[in-house]
């Protein structure tokens, strides 16, 4: 099956095209007809499958066949947890609006920002991204309507409600028309999101993509056993020792994510550090720069791993263990996304044995191991 075999507009065909996209991922093939077809859909798929342009692609199709609302009414809503999400979303839309026919205008909104150039640029918006509560103070000054929502999509519903947005997301939910398309999107299917899809949805189509071990078959996973004092001199001598160009490393703290950045930035590495202390500049900044390769290493927590979305990067490296095995996995599966393999280490001192063994058995496979302690990281 291919692009052209979905519904989807020439113009858009021609897009695709143009950004060298060849055939739709599993999710892509069954969601966007139901979508185009304007049926209210749950989809369950993990970050990296393919789930944006899932969603963008049928929701630019209709809306070139839509009349387009004015005067700050917005006829598609975007909800996501992050500024990252919200970026991110947004950027898709971008690339595949370039050129259609009828013009659509695509803004992201999102807390940690001034409010007032928002509000400014608020007119003839057609598609808002937004976080709920930065969408609820547009909405208190009367920059923004959700009275004409022809669409509503929940991004990463699961992380929205473990972040404790119900109560923004039920006052948001008063405010749309009740004749809407819902498209609700999920990594997980818990009693959350089951309770809010029979909330919210009207005999939606349910797609489920599979994930768990086949996904991690992309992804060369080996761990190191290193003392906590030679952790530092590992992580330099694995990134210059294999000439790594594009890293993303995980730490449990804000402390250590600045610590990592600062030492290897000494040492010669270019690194830059990202997290929720950050001002939502410098994180813009930080990441579009990693994504496009300006930027060697990018240190986070775990926090942001959601916004962290590249199609093609060779490694993530835990530098710490995280709390649950859950985590690990959504970490390391940063890397081996779109069909393209990835490399994961993961540094392993003597107290983390047993968690690490409790991880590995929640995967249901072994990481193979190295002793890092043998390594000569002399002048590293």
């Amino acid at each position: 099956m291919s692009f052209s075999d979905l519904g989807l507009t020439p113009a858009l065909l021609n897009i695709l095209t143009n950004q060298e996209y060849e055939n739709p991922y599993p999710i892509q093939k069954k969601v966007i007809p139901s979508i185009i077809e304007k049926q209210d859909l749950l989809g369950i798929a993990r970050t990296g499958s393919g789930k944006t342009a899932s969603f963008v692609l049928p929701i630019l199709t209709n809306l070139q066949t839509s009349e387009i609302s004015q005067n700050r009414h917005v006829n598609v809503l975007v909800l996501v947890p992050t500024r990252e999400l919200a970026t991110q979303v947004r950027d898709v839309f971008h690339i595949f609006s370039v050129g259609l026919p009828k013009p659509i205008k695509t803004m992201a909104v999102f807390g940690g920002a001034s409010i007032n150039p928002q509000m400014k640029a608020m007119r003839g918006v057609n598609v808002l991204v937004a976080t709920p509560g930065r969408l609820i103070e547009l909405v208190e000054s009367n920059a923004v309507h959700l009275s004409a929502i022809e669409t509503l999509v929940l991004d990463e519903a699961d992380k929205m409600l473990n972040l404790g947005f119900k109560d923004e997301m039920n006052a948001i939910f008063k405010l749309l028309p009740q004749k809407r398309q819902n498209l609700l999107f999920s990594a997980t299917l818990s009693e959350n999101i089951e309770a809010i899809t029979q909330f919210l949805l009207k005999n939606p189509v349910v797609v489920k993509i599979e994930t768990g071990e086949t996904n991690l078959d992309l992804i060369d996973q080996l761990a190191y056993d290193i003392s906590e004092e030679k952790k530092g001199p590992l992580l330099r001598y694995l990134i210059k020792s294999q000439d790594m160009q594009q890293v993303l490393v995980f730490a449990s703290s804000i402390f250590k994510v600045d610590n990592i950045a600062e030492k290897l930035t000494k040492n010669g590495i270019q690194a830059v550090a990202t997290h929720s202390k950050k001002s939502s500049k410098a994180r813009r900044d930080a990441l579009h720069n990693f994504k496009a390769g300006k930027l060697r290493v990018l240190v986070t927590t775990d926090l942001l791993s959601r916004g962290i979305d590249i199609e093609f990067l060779p490694y993530v490296i835990n530098y710490e263990l995280p709390r649950s095995p859950k985590d690990y996995v959504h970490r390391i599966g940063r890397t081996g996304r779109a069909e393209a393999p990835g490399k994961a280490l993961t540094l392993v001192t003597p107290q983390d044995q047993h968690h690490f063994k409790i991880i590995q058995k929640k995967m249901k496979r072994q990481v193979n191991r190295q002793d890092g302690n043998v390594i000569n990281l002399q002048g590293y």
